[in-house]
């Protein structure tokens, strides 16, 4: 265990998950597994899914656009079916991202609400792939958005965005290598123009370890569901970089809702990061063996920014416990929330330091 996972920091139940992960030591840089749900169970989540998928085939040219955190509130609700047009309308977009976060934290999870927005993505003229937020089911406990069950609303989530496991949703549907074996089709990976791409099911409010209404730790059943859905995305980043690896792609992009290196939060505190820690760990570890760049984009803090969270100097480095820099990773986070006035657009280039770029696109007004 880490000194910093004390007592006064992170609750008897919390610390108990957090031994669950067991460090391993890769090179510089700590690797983490999941040690605390059995043999049987780690078999099951880490075993292969099955034959993979078709990879799209590759191109010399690609560009995809990327939104977040949207819509929030009824004005954003009303006008993203025109976004959805803008964007249809772009004609260097070929595919679409979204980070997650369907809603904002202060309404109702309802499956009226969650029918409607498949709904408009159903409109997306090209494939899209939907990285599940915590809004719309780990903070579904709040008595504002309901007072659900944060596992059965992940359920439905699953149930009406991912009805063909293994396919992208769009008009465009194409098939992208899932976790569906796992129960869990929004973890997904796919390769194009020599970029490996993986969308992980990494949410905010410390990937749904913060505490349920009436509650001051992790319930049981909560534990279980971070600790088998961690396991999964260590997996799906493994083999995202193996196959990257093994292809000599050119450069590996990770898409998830949070943002594990939120630039607004003046004084982390690991007790609400800690649930991260495997993660970071994994990108790092997997990032530092990879000869190319790697690009993280998240949503989660609402306001645009790009940086480098692991490298020389950062305060990430020793709040996470890695021991070196990780200078290749490069991240992202898009605008969202209220302010959330632009779309992402990303374009892959060449072989070279900088295999992609973007440049924030104004919505229509």
């Amino acid at each position: 265990m880490l000194p910093l996972l004390s007592a006064a920091i992170v609750p008897a139940r919390a610390r108990a998950v957090y031994a669950g992960l067991e460090r391993e030591k890769v090179g510089n840089v700590r690797r983490w597994q999941t040690a605390a749900i059995g043999l049987a169970a780690v078999t099951a989540l880490t075993a292969a899914t099955g034959a993979a998928t078709p990879a799209i085939a590759s191109d010399d040219g690609y560009t995809f656009a990327v939104i977040g955190d949207i819509p929030y509130g009824d004005a954003q609700i009303a006008n993203f079916p025109k976004v959805i047009a803008q964007i249809n309308a772009d004609p260097a977009v070929q595919w679409v991202d979204h980070l997650g976060d369907i809603k904002n934290g202060s309404t109702v999870c309802s499956d009226e609400y969650f029918q409607m927005i498949k709904s408009d993505f159903d409109q997306f003229a090209d494939p899209l792939v939907y990285t599940v937020g915590d809004n719309e089911w780990t903070d579904c406990h709040r008595p504002n958005n309901g007072g659900y069950n944060p596992l059965e609303r992940l359920a439905k989530i699953r149930q009406v965005f991912f009805p063909q496991p293994g396919r992208t949703l769009g008009k465009n549907s194409v098939p992208v290598t899932a976790q569906a074996d796992l129960g869990i089709p929004e973890n997904v990976r796919w390769e194009r123009a020599g970029v490996a791409f993986v969308a992980a099911d990494v949410v905010g409010s410390n990937d749904s370890l913060a505490p349920w209404t009436g509650n001051s730790a992790p319930t049981p059943e909560q534990t279980a569901e971070v600790l088998a859905r961690t396991s999964a995305v260590l997996q799906e980043i493994r083999d995202t970089f193996a196959d990257a690896r093994r292809r000599h792609d050119k450069a590996v992009t990770v898409l998830l809702q949070a943002d594990m290196f939120d630039p607004t939060v003046t004084d982390p505190k690991l007790a609400d990061y800690y649930g991260f820690q495997p993660i970071v760990a994994a990108l790092a570890r997997e990032s530092a063996a990879f000869d190319g760049p790697v690009y993280l984009f998240n949503g989660d803090s609402h306001v645009y920014d790009a940086d480098q969270p692991l490298a020389a100097g950062s305060k990430w480095l020793s709040f996470y416990g890695i021991d070196q820099p990780v200078p290749n990773l490069s991240r992202v986070t898009v605008d969202g929330s209220t302010g959330v006035n632009n779309y992402l657009r990303v374009t892959v280039h060449a072989p070279g330091p900088q295999v992609l770029t973007w440049t924030r696109v104004p919505f229509a007004s």
